[in-house]
Order: structure tokens, then sequence, then C-alpha cells
């Protein structure tokens, strides 16, 4: 299915930091886990894990924030939103926060992770949940499914 209506382009809540996205995402998830609620202020963080190559930061500088140890949250250095996520391993992943897309009404999660550390109230409506992360081979298998089926830009 070749329908993702790309490129997409984004940025942060006061403009200084702009996205573009050029290929399709691996994958869209939720991470319930203590440090993702920390983050975001909120009960989950949401992810598009994007392969490196098909993202770009088109303006601005976007700065180091969070722990600065496992992975690289990158923010604006204005407004300090939380734009995207840089892992050390493997390093050409991005998990971007698919709410700084212009458009991101489309966005659903296919999983969830770390429902261990979840608050009892959140739902996400994700169709598969792990209780920390999936396994290599679960990730195979989620993201065939996501680039075969998962939600698209309307």
């Amino acid at each position: 299915m070749d329908d993702w209506k790309l490129p997409w382009d984004g940025g942060c809540r006061c403009g200084e930091v702009r996205i573009r996205v050029t290929a399709p995402p691996l994958l869209a998830s939720v991470c319930h886990c203590a440090g993702c609620q920390k983050m975001t202020a909120s009960a989950y963080a949401l992810t598009l894990t994007l392969h490196q190559d098909g993202f770009e930061v088109t303006r601005g500088e976007p700065v180091l924030g969070g722990l600065k140890r496992e992975v690289r949250h990158y923010h604006c250095p204005s407004c300090l939103s939380w734009v995207f996520t840089r892992a050390h391993d493997p390093e050409w992943l991005v998990n971007l926060r698919p709410t700084m897309l212009d458009d991101h009404h489309w966005f659903a999660p296919l999983v969830e992770v770390q429902t261990a550390e979840k608050l009892p109230f959140a739902a996400t409506g994700a169709r598969y949940s792990y209780d920390r992360f999936p396994t290599a081979e679960d990730y195979g298998r989620l993201v065939a499914e996501y680039q075969a089926e998962g939600a698209r830009p309307t």
C-alpha cells in the first residue's frame, strides 16, 4: 500500500523548529513508561518511528533535553516542545512525536508498550499491548503489518 501522501511537514508549538518526513513511518505506537509520562506531563507519549533517511530538520536547531543518556530527546530551544528522539541503538531510528506534524489527526497507534507502568484510566485503542517491549521478532511483524495497513493521512 503506497498512499502515505508524503512529504509531511511539521514543527514545534512556536514554529522555530520545522521538520519534514519524506519516507513512510515504520510503526505508530504509544509508550506508557513513567519517563514518557513525565516528559509529556500526560499519560503516555505518541510515537511515529521513522528511518533517519526519511526525516530532516528543515529549520531551527533542536536542543537536547530529557535524561540525555540512553536516548537523545530533541526539543525546540524556544518553546521547549519535545519534537523527536534519536536512539543510540539502532542509530538509524527517529521517533517523531506525531502531534508535531501539521496534519496529525489521522494518527492511530498500532502498538502500546510499557503497559506495566500504564495509568489505570489510559486507553489508546492500540491493537497490540506489551508489558515492556516487543521482541525483535515481534517488531518485524508489527512493522510489516503497519506498513501494509497502518493509518494513513486523509
